[in-house]
C-alpha cells in the first residue's frame, strides 16, 4: 500500500499536478494534504479545483495549515491591515479575492491535526506545523519537538511547514517532513513531495523530488498581475521558485529590521516598500 503526501502547495497548482500525475503513474490511489493550500501564487482557483477533482476520484485525507486560519478569519468588510500593492500583505489580498464560499467552506471543515488507521498498519498523525499549532515548527535537535514526539501515541507524525524535507527520529518514533510542493527550501527549484510505503505493517518513507514547468508558474505571476499586487514578495517567490534558498520569512525579517535600524519601531504588516526594496536588493540582487 502507497500514499502520497503532500504539503505546502501555496496555490503552484503546476507543480501539483506535476505531483499527482507523478503518484498516479505509480499507481497510488491514497493521498494526504498537510495544508497551505494556496497562497503566493497566481490564480489559487485552479489549485483548489485540483483538489476537488482528486478528492471525488481516490480517498483522501486533508488537514489545516496556518494559511487557511489567514483565509477563515480575514473580513474584507472590516479589513484595515491587508492592502493592495503592498509587499507585505498584497498575496494574501490577491488570494483571498480568489475564493469563493466552497473554498471557505472546504477550509472551515478542516482539522488541526488528525489521527488516521488504515488496514492493520500502525496508526499515523498528520499535521501541518506540529499537532497543536498550525504555526509550529517540528526541527532537529529540538527539546520542543522530542517533547510533542513524546505526547503523541502514533509512532509515524507527518508534517509541512517548513518547506524543507526531513527525518526525525527519537525514543521509537518518527516524524516525516514532506516539503513543499509549491515552494520548497534548498530543493534546486524542484517540487517535493513524499510517498509512505506500508507493508509488513510497517511504514516506510520516499522523499520525492520532480522537474517541472517552473518558468510557466513565473510567467502566470506577471501575467495575473500577481507581481502588482504584492511587488517585492513576488521577486522573492521568483527567487524560490528558481533556486530553492531564500524564504520569504527571511526577507520579511530583513525588511523589518532595515525599518527598526531607521524608525526605531517597525510592527507587521507596516513595512513600508522602501525596505523591502533595500532587503531584496541585499539578499537577492547582491
Amino acid at each position: 500500500m502507497d500514499i502520497a503526501v503532500l504539503s505546502d502547495i501555496h496555490g503552484n497548482y503546476i507543480a501539483l499536478k506535476r505531483c499527482i500525475d507523478y503518484a498516479l503513474s505509480r499507481n497510488i490511489n491514497k493521498y494526504i494534504f498537510l495544508g497551505d493550500y494556496v497562497g503566493e501564487l497566481a490564480y489559487p482557483e485552479k489549485t483548489m479545483q485540483i483538489i476537488y477533482d482528486i478528492d471525488t476520484k481516490y480517498k483522501c485525507y486533508f488537514i489545516k495549515g496556518n494559511k487557511e486560519d489567514y483565509w477563515l478569519n480575514f473580513n474584507e468588510n472590516d479589513n484595515k491591515i491587508w492592502r493592495d500593492n503592498n509587499s507585505t500583505t498584497g498575496s494574501m489580498l490577491y488570494t483571498y479575492r480568489h475564493l469563493n464560499r466552497r473554498d471557505l467552506d472546504f477550509f472551515q471543515k478542516l482539522q488541526l491535526a488528525h489521527t488516521i488507521t488504515i488496514n492493520s498498519m500502525p496508526q499515523v498523525t498528520i499535521c501541518h506545523g506540529s499537532p497543536y499549532n498550525t504555526n509550529e515548527k517540528l526541527l532537529t535537535n529540538n527539546d520542543r519537538t522530542y517533547e510533542i514526539m513524546d505526547t503523541i501515541d502514533s509512532s509515524i507524525i507527518l508534517s509541512g511547514h517548513t518547506h524543507i524535507q526531513n527525518k526525525i527520529e527519537h525514543n521509537g518514533k518518527i516524524i516525516l517532513n514532506a516539503g513543499s510542493v509549491g515552494v520548497p527550501l534548498h530543493s534546486n527549484g524542484e517540487s517535493q513531495f513524499l510517498i509512505l510505503h506500508g507493508m509488513d505493517k510497517r511504514w516506510t518513507e520516499e522523499f520525492i523530488s520532480l522537474e517541472y514547468d517552473v518558468d510557466r508558474v513565473i510567467e502566470e505571476l506577471h501575467e495575473s498581475g500577481l507581481d502588482k499586487h504584492a511587488p517585492y514578495w513576488c521577486r522573492v517567490t521568483e527567487n524560490l521558485l528558481r533556486k530553492g534558498n531564500l524564504s520569504h520569512g527571511a526577507v520579511l525579517a530583513k525588511a523589518m529590521s532595515l525599518c527598526s535600524a531607521e524608525t526605531g519601531n517597525c510592527i507587521w504588516p507596516d513595512i513600508p516598500e522602501k525596505y523591502w526594496k533595500q532587503a531584496v536588493e541585499e539578499m537577492i540582487d547582491a
